[in-house]
């Protein structure tokens, strides 16, 4: 097995495009448009819309009302290349496919990087389904092959997320910046030094930990492991009053553990229990005394038969404890 990243060919390159400020040209105003518009306006760029208005959806509509001064709109189809002109990026989301193709065209012929709507052979990147928590951005891509498998797949991503990602994310970008400020510099010894020190703060303090950290906190991390090349956990920067926090994550953990096992065993003890009184119960009907000449049914009231039958279960319940307890002393003393 090589020591190095095996590649897997036929990918694309998932990278992160900063467009703010960035001028981008959307074609069409259905709900395809919408949601691209949507992605558009959380990189802040700057976009001209282009589509008549009788086929403006309700979204869109709002959208331009409510971002005013990052979207121009022009009421009319598109034009020809013209309307293309100083774009960082084009997009089109119209069910004319002709028109898509020549969009595609003229944005090729003007070198813009360009994304046709569901035509993925015409598409110089491609839109995944995202997760968006914050800072935090992850995209899942099936490059163009199963949109829909690759939403579900992202519900099931985002439900494992925790929930101090967010937090904890904000944070250790302050901490970052805090960090820059007292050893500035790009690239160099220092530079690896600081995205070491970065990288085991980020393995040694769970999300949690992070979440909680102030600016005091920060500067006292700061001062006790950046200055001396260490990283403290996290007792040791927030003093040792926290002590209950982490008691409290632990009991938080342990009590999900320990409900869904005492759930279980409950679960398995009443039917245990029930299977055993039904038993006893067929027994109690069907027993007969043979005195002599004479047939005596033997009749009990519910409470007699109850005390027999708790007496008889707790009986079997230590039997199994003691045989429990027995086999786990046999376990140990084979360690």
């Amino acid at each position: 097995m090589s020591e190095f990243p095996k590649i897997t060919a036929g990918g694309s390159l998932l990278i992160a495009w900063q467009l703010t400020d960035k001028r981008v040209v959307l074609v069409g105003g259905g709900v395809v448009a919408a949601s691209r518009l949507v992605h558009l306006l959380c990189a802040d760029a700057l976009v001209t819309l282009i589509a008549p208005a009788n086929n403006l959806s309700k979204e869109v509509t709002h959208r331009i009302n409510e971002y005013a001064a990052r979207i121009t709109w022009k009421d009319a189809l598109y034009a020809g290349p013209q309307d293309l002109e100083g774009a960082d990026m084009v997009l089109t989301a119209i069910d004319d496919n002709e028109a898509s193709i020549r969009i595609w065209e003229d944005a090729k012929a003007l070198k813009i990087p360009v994304n046709v709507a569901d035509v993925p052979p015409n598409c110089d990147f491609y839109f995944g389904s995202m997760i968006r928590r914050g800072p935090l951005q992850v995209m899942v891509s099936t490059g163009g092959k199963g949109p829909k498998l690759a939403a579900m797949l992202r519900e099931k991503l985002e439900k494992a997320l925790p929930p101090e990602t967010e937090q904890a994310i904000d944070k250790v970008g302050k901490l970052r910046a805090k960090l820059r400020a007292r050893a500035p510099g790009v690239g160099g010894k220092l530079g690896q030094e600081r995205m070491q020190w970065m990288t085991g703060v980020c393995e040694v303090w769970s999300l949690e930990d992070l979440a909680d950290l102030d600016e005091p906190a920060m500067d006292r991390l700061l001062d006790a492991g950046w200055e001396n090349r260490r990283v403290p956990d996290y007792q040791t920067v927030l003093g040792t009053g926290v002590w209950w926090k982490t008691l409290q994550r632990q009991w938080k953990e342990d009590g999900v553990r320990w409900f869904a096992g005492g759930l279980l065993s409950g679960v398995l003890l009443f039917a245990l229990k029930r299977r055993y009184i039904d038993q006893l119960n067929h027994s109690f009907r069907n027993y007969i005394i043979y005195n002599d000449t004479r047939i005596l049914m033997l009749s009990m009231d519910w409470s007699l038969r109850t005390t027999l039958i708790n007496s008889n279960f707790a009986h079997a319940v230590n039997r199994w404890q003691a045989r429990a307890s027995h086999s786990a002393s046999f376990d140990m003393r084979g360690v």
